[in-house]
């Protein structure tokens, strides 16, 4: 009984409690809160998951495309914005950019009939963190699997669970309606 008992509470892990807040896309989360989960689901979108250790606070970001061309993309689905979003909030709420790291998801290929936007997020987000001087202490990118991502801002672990592959089926042509017959004058209803 003694041994039961041990194994259930050994058992538990950081990640069986706390409140989890999604981030969906085009959103960005800020927050010094132990008990708080960032949660999101990536397929070619990327999350930047971004803290500071030493002010235990964190935030997280999903974009769905660069936006790096610099043509008025202003919107948060777009790298380039979220990124400095996040940045800027982290840096307002304490965070020192000389202590913040980075851990990098997403920016899978998940339809082989589409364009890899994946690629695309990933040589952005790549590009912009070495440019910003910003330490990637971890990162899951690419690949053909969408990602289903935890993160803990106050103390910057992270949980990812690769979701089953899935394709998209193939298009159909939906049948033609048959040719209209000619009008001989005759109203029904």
């Amino acid at each position: 009984m003694r041994a039961e008992q041990n194994m259930r509470t050994t058992a538990r892990s950081e990640w069986d409690t706390g409140r989890i807040v999604p981030v969906v896309q085009g959103e960005y989360r800020v927050s010094r809160d132990a008990d708080v989960i960032l949660s999101t689901v990536l397929g070619s979108c990327i999350a930047a998951c971004v803290f500071d250790p030493v002010a235990k606070l964190g935030g997280m970001n999903h974009f769905l495309l660069p936006g790096d061309d610099g043509e008025g993309k202003t919107e948060l689905k777009y790298g380039a914005m979220s990124m400095e979003l996040l940045i800027n909030e982290l840096l307002k709420a304490g965070a020192r950019r000389t202590e913040m790291k980075v851990k990098l998801f997403g920016g899978a290929r998940v339809s082989a009939a589409f364009k890899d936007i994946g690629e695309k997020n990933v040589i952005f987000a790549r590009s912009y963190l070495k440019r910003e001087g910003f330490e990637v202490v971890s990162e899951s990118l690419g690949g053909q699997q969408a990602r289903r991502l935890h993160f803990r801002p106050a103390t910057g672990a992270a949980r990812l669970v690769l979701l089953p592959p899935t394709e998209a089926p193939a298009e159909r042509t939906p049948p033609r309606p048959p040719k209209a017959k000619p009008d001989l004058g005759i109203t029904l209803f």
